[in-house]
């Protein structure tokens, strides 16, 4: 008899430890992961909500509408492909996608509060859903688009002391208005229009890497602004091998600035391997390379090497932004943002407000620095240089007379095909200074591709 008792009180305690885990699990789901199951495009929630409800209407920057629901109660979306990868899509037979999915409880009319009252909620909820007004900025959203001219590439264009986006752009896209009837088709083409480019989309990037690279040189003390270095056109790295300048070029004595106004790779080769595996590992963690934007954006993880097991030619390779380096093209905006910003990297958003059906502010942006990645004195310094960049060095097609615009221009090497073409850098407007980061696959020259869509960009905010 006194063993049953014992047994029996072993196996309550087992149950109760299992109810205990099981009821801990539900209130992690509730609580912890109620965000993430709410935004996902698998959730047949979201697909059913549309049936009951008056989808809320998705505004830009300018209060221009940019996604309602028209007489026949389907979404219509007035700028089509070249906002597609903004508005995303809303369908009851494909889901959500963009910020039609991540909103998707704002859009439906559903607050947090009452997400997690469950059943209840759905109760308690009007028929009418909330508006939103976003960040983007249509003229530049088009303009971007316009200026890819179907190739395939990305345009990403933040505020750069903010981080709100206003413009974000991948081409080829897709017509949302149309999706549904070219679904299948979208998914077998070859060129990939589903596939956001701007924050999925993985690249070398080439020389953009190089105005990184310097901080990190000045930061260690590897370098300073007056030695001067002797580009003779080609660095030995070793076993055979050697770094050499594009097109055969010789840049002779110059010191840090002409190197990189030049894009000097034989000084940034060197440069890295000063550096070693360790402090490229710091730097490159500092600048938020490991920490991929989560949230509104859910941007792919950065491919970097495990450095401590690089050989010196690779080493050299980083520091002009090659090897086995890949990265996204919102990553890059956020560090030509971050140098604008004197030296702090602000969090990239999309949402500006949520506005009930009554007109009342329901939620607002607050702003979030992420790090302070470099100091306020360095990110000077790189503005002066990289303004050079477009005065007189590779970025020269960015010009815009009466405003000060910087840069860097970036010809990634890829194993596929041509050179990717590349962009980066920021123009402070009279308003506002603007961050953007541009890429071209397989366009070849920055200074020739990339570089003048950054003149068309800012001249769609002086219109």
């Amino acid at each position: 008899m006194y063993n049953i008792k014992r047994n029996i009180l072993r196996i309550t305690a087992v149950f109760l430890v299992l109810f205990a885990l099981f009821l801990a699990y539900v209130i992690y789901l509730q609580l912890i992961q109620s965000d993430y199951h709410a935004h996902n495009p698998l959730n047949s929630r979201n697909s059913v909500l549309s049936d009951t409800i008056a989808r809320g209407a998705i505004y830009d920057n300018r209060g221009r509408i940019i996604a309602k629901t028209d007489e026949d109660g389907l979404r219509y979306y007035p700028f089509g492909e070249a906002m597609a990868f903004v508005t995303g899509y809303a369908d009851k037979k494909i889901g959500t996608g963009g910020a039609e999915n991540y909103f998707n409880r704002e859009l439906s009319g559903k607050t947090k509060d009452l997400t997690m009252m469950g059943p209840i909620g759905e109760l308690l909820r009007g028929n009418q859903g909330n508006d939103l007004i976003l960040t983007v900025d249509s003229d530049c959203q088009q303009a971007a688009f316009d200026a890819l001219d179907g190739r395939r590439g990305a345009v990403v264009v933040l505020d750069a002391t903010t981080g709100a986006i206003l413009a974000l752009v991948s081409s080829p896209a897709y017509n949302p208005n149309r999706i549904v009837e070219e679904w299948g088709a979208l998914n077998e083409r070859e060129d990939h229009p589903l596939l956001n480019r701007a924050v999925n989309g993985l690249y070398p990037p080439g020389s953009i890497i190089k105005p990184m690279i310097v901080d990190l040189a000045l930061e260690n003390a590897v370098t300073d602004e007056h030695e001067l270095f002797t580009c003779g056109g080609s660095l030995d790295v070793g076993g055979g091998f050697s770094i050499k300048e594009a097109h055969d070029g010789v840049h002779g004595n110059l010191h840090l600035k002409d190197a990189l106004v030049e894009s000097c790779n034989v000084t940034f080769g060197a440069l890295a391997i000063r550096l070693g595996a360790d402090n490229l590992e710091k730097g490159f963690k500092r600048y938020g390379f490991y920490e991929p934007i989560r949230g509104e954006i859910f941007e792919s993880a950065s491919h970097i090497p495990e450095f401590k097991t690089l050989d010196r030619g690779d080493i050299a390779q980083i520091g002009i932004g090659q090897s086995m380096l890949l990265v996204t093209p919102v990553r890059m905006a956020l560090i030509s943002a971050s140098i604008a910003n004197d030296g702090v990297m602000t969090e990239p958003y999309l949402m500006e407000k949520t506005i009930s059906p009554k007109g009342i502010i329901l939620t607002e942006h607050k702003k979030k620095e992420l790090s302070r990645v470099m100091t306020k004195e360095r990110a000077g310094l790189l503005k002066d240089w990289m303004e050079e960049v477009v005065l007189s060095g590779t970025g020269k097609a960015a010009k815009v007379s009466g405003i000060r615009v910087a840069g860097k221009t970036g010809t990634a090497e890829n194993n596929s095909d041509k050179e990717h073409s590349w962009f980066i850098g920021f123009a402070e407007l009279e308003k506002r200074k603007i961050a953007f980061s541009i890429l071209v696959e397989n366009g070849g020259s920055g200074a020739d591709t990339a570089a003048p869509i950054a003149r068309k960009l800012i001249l769609s905010f002086e219109k």
